[in-house]
């Protein structure tokens, strides 16, 4: 259990221990199965059944419907915005070499939202302006966090530091934005800024899809350059690794996963915080970062919070936002404690 299998496939190669796949491979089943039975849920039933008539081209025109256009987009929305979220949670995590490192912590997710904020009052409405607003708004927050923590290098505790006065300064010009903006506008901020897979069509999920797409094809490199930078700037530096370049690459990275996310259905927080660290608990990594595991808990986890925000409570539907905010504070204040205690 203890002995690690080398993956290649072409010049790239991917060290991965048997426990880590072993872990990867139940969460790939229980997303399945909780995707599959997130199918099954709504004032319209389905069975397993209904499913595989869809997958099999004998459903009814109803049951088609459902399935493909009303259910599949926001599940497929969970799972890659959850991915895509606990991929850059993982970035900036092992950017910082602390749990907090998350971008909802330091107003990464804030700078995009800001964005999105300000095409909103410039009357742009389409996906692709509002993703443009919130990649910008992202790099542009981290671009200015990143310089007002170089000091001869970037420490993790000081990005974090400056991240959360960064976001603090942008949130109260959100606040103003909204205030300043017509009734229209402001509302439309508003709802979107609650963080909602509910109005997530093909459109913009195919979009994002693309954007994630990118950041799935340069995760195996980061993860790479990532487990160097864990050993120190030092180490790495003595490796080959140009760290400062190789650091601002992880952060473009990091807020691109981000924004993806937050363009299309607003700012979900947590997601980001809590995967990485459960991901190394079950894959007993320690301090090192795991992607694949960090992609599948996020999938799970934000699935799972759309789910309960559609139905845990009847006749209700919560902004998917709004369970993660609930479920991540507890975490937050659990991980708080926790390294309070370590003396961190």
């Amino acid at each position: 259990m203890s002995g690690a299998l080398v993956l290649r496939a072409g010049s790239l190669s991917l060290r991965a221990s048997r426990r880590s796949l072993l872990v990867c491979g139940a969460l790939t089943a229980a997303l399945v199965a909780l995707a599959l039975w997130a199918f099954t849920l709504g004032s319209f039933t389905l069975s397993l059944a209904d499913l595989a008539s869809v997958a099999s081209g004998t459903a009814r025109g109803s049951v088609r419907t459902v399935v493909l256009e009303w259910r599949a987009p926001r599940i497929v929305a969970a799972v890659l915005f959850g991915a895509a979220l606990a991929v850059g949670g993982a970035v900036f995590q092992s950017l910082t070499r602390n749990p907090l490192g998350s971008p909802d912590v330091i107003g990464f997710t804030t700078g995009s939202y800001t964005g999105v904020v300000l095409m909103l009052l410039a009357g742009a409405t389409s996906y692709t302006a509002l993703a443009a607003g919130a990649v910008t708004g992202g790099l542009v927050t981290a671009l200015v966090v990143y310089l007002l923590a170089f000091r001869r290098g970037v420490r993790g505790f000081r990005l974090i530091i400056v991240g959360i006065a960064v976001g603090a300064l942008l949130s109260s010009v959100n606040t103003w934005f909204s205030v300043k903006a017509d009734v229209d506008t402001a509302l439309r901020a508003a709802v979107w800024g609650a963080g909602s897979l509910s109005a997530v069509g093909l459109p913009a999920l195919a979009t994002a899809a693309v954007l994630i797409l990118g950041v799935a094809v340069a995760a195996p490199v980061a993860q790479r350059r990532m487990r160097w930078l864990e050993l120190g700037d030092d180490t790495a530096a003595m490796l080959g690794v140009r760290v400062e370049r190789t650091k601002l690459l992880l952060v473009v990275l990091g807020v691109a996963a981000t924004a993806a996310v937050t363009a299309a259905a607003g700012p979900i927080s947590f997601v980001a915080l809590a995967a990485p660290q459960i991901a190394r608990r079950l894959t007993g990594r320690g301090t090192s970062v795991d992607l694949a595991a960090s992609a599948l808990v996020g999938a799970l986890l934000l699935l799972g919070a759309d789910i309960a925000a559609q139905h845990a409570i009847p006749d209700v539907v919560l902004p998917t936002g709004a369970v993660t905010v609930c479920v991540g504070g507890a975490y937050l204040l659990v991980l708080l404690v926790r390294e309070s205690r370590r003396g961190v």
